[in-house]
């Protein structure tokens, strides 16, 4: 059954020499199946076995095969593919490529992604069974578990060379459930977390507005991660492109009163409030009736006035059971400013990230970020923003633990 638990995800998908090699074309449907978009990359003895042109055409993207590739290298080819991923699934991994990622080897394509992703890394094993059996296989296996590495461990029946036993790659049903269920880690379940996301538009007159560069990438892909977590997630988004998280209740606003208004109203019985969006400063005193004319002789001069402060409004009305994080995206001084904002709005969190770096600023799919509380500092490394997302709710769950107790002592 089709559940589309992987929508909007992206796996790339790893294949490895091995008879076996003919199921991952199967894979990469059934991954797409559930929603996924899916990139590839094989070793030199898996196109002994499937060729690069059947991924190819089931992808719908180009299969990457070499380290080297004068074509993507300039662009470090393999960090690029480590920082797109949300998951890496080998399928299927043969002994040797198990050996030599235990080893935290980098000498090839996949080794390489592998050693540089900061994603979910999964592999499904498949081999003979005395290959299987043996010590050293069954050590390099302990050793990939040991850094966090998913292994979907191998059928038992009838092998290609006529023997029986455990090795044979798991059913692709079996492997697909698995990839999803690595999504689904129930750190928050029961717990209500709003998020806003997006700019919002403070209207000049019916068709001119004051805004702001935000994409709202960095807040859906949080609401999703929150999901993801099992959290029952309400998206509070001012004006984007992006497509409804799959599992949260979106309301759209556009201005900032609009959205203090819908925050407000969703904030009773709220466990977590995330505040993403980059929300329009200023507005005009005065919106204009009808459109303002262009005056030939002279400038326009409009009179602004403060939006309201959504966050500052929340931590009012916080309590002990609500834990708050704001985001600070500066362009200068950035840990002094976000410290100063987490003191000052009364913040159980921030995250401080540099928008006036282009590759992880607005519009941009990458982001890193440091996240501070009054006692900790906590370093987000380049990734893509949904694999940011994810981290940060990691990073929250833990946070409430000890919240949790702190409330309760001060109720």
């Amino acid at each position: 059954m089709i559940s589309n638990q992987l929508t909007n995800k992206r796996v790339l998908l790893g294949v490895t020499g091995g008879i076996a090699a003919y199921k991952s074309a199967e894979i990469c449907r059934r991954l797409q199946d559930e929603g996924a978009e899916v990139r590839t990359a094989m070793t030199a003895a898996a196109q002994e076995f499937i060729t690069p042109l059947t991924l190819q055409a089931l992808s719908k993207n180009p299969v990457h095969l070499d380290l080297l590739d004068p074509e993507t290298e300039s662009a470090m080819g393999h960090i690029e593919l480590a920082r797109w991923a949300d998951l890496i699934l080998i399928a299927p991994a043969s002994a040797n490529f198990i050996s030599r990622l235990a080893q935290g080897r980098g000498d090839d394509l996949l080794t390489a992604i592998c050693l540089a992703a900061d994603c979910k890394v999964a592999i499904a094993p498949a081999m003979n069974r005395s290959m299987w059996e043996k010590e050293v296989t069954q050590k390099n296996l302990a050793q990939t578990k040991s850094v966090g590495i998913s292994v979907f461990a191998p059928g038992e029946g009838e092998q290609a060379c006529g023997e029986t036993g455990v090795g044979r790659l798991l059913d692709v049903p079996d492997i697909i459930l698995l990839a999803c269920e690595l999504f689904e880690t129930g750190v928050l379940s029961g717990k209500k977390v709003v998020v806003t996301a997006g700019p919002t538009r403070e209207a000049i007159d019916p068709i001119r507005y004051i805004s702001n560069h935000s994409s709202g990438k960095q807040g859906y892909a949080i609401a999703e991660a929150a999901a993801e977590a099992g959290a029952n997630v309400v998206l509070i988004s001012g004006p984007t492109n992006l497509p409804k998280p799959d599992r949260a209740q979106l309301i759209k606003v556009e201005s900032a009163g609009q959205m203090l208004d819908a925050v407000l109203d969703q904030v009773p019985g709220t466990d977590v409030f995330i505040s993403v969006a980059a929300v329009a400063d200023f507005k005009t005193k005065l919106t204009a009736p009808n459109k303002i004319k262009k005056n030939v002789n002279g400038n326009l001069t409009i009179e602004l006035s403060r939006t309201p402060d959504i966050l500052s409004e929340v931590t009012k009305i916080k309590g002990n059971h609500l834990f708050t994080v704001g985001f600070a995206a500066e362009t200068e001084n950035l840990l002094e400013n976000a410290n100063s904002k987490l003191k000052e709005k009364k913040l159980d969190m921030i995250v401080a990230n540099d928008v006036s770096d282009s590759e992880i600023g607005f519009n941009s799919d990458l982001n890193e970020a440091t996240v501070l509380t009054p006692k900790t500092s906590i370093n987000l490394p380049k990734a893509n923003k949904t694999q940011l997302a994810r981290n940060l709710i990691e990073i929250i769950s833990e946070q409430l633990a000890g919240f949790g107790t702190d409330a309760r002592a001060r109720s």
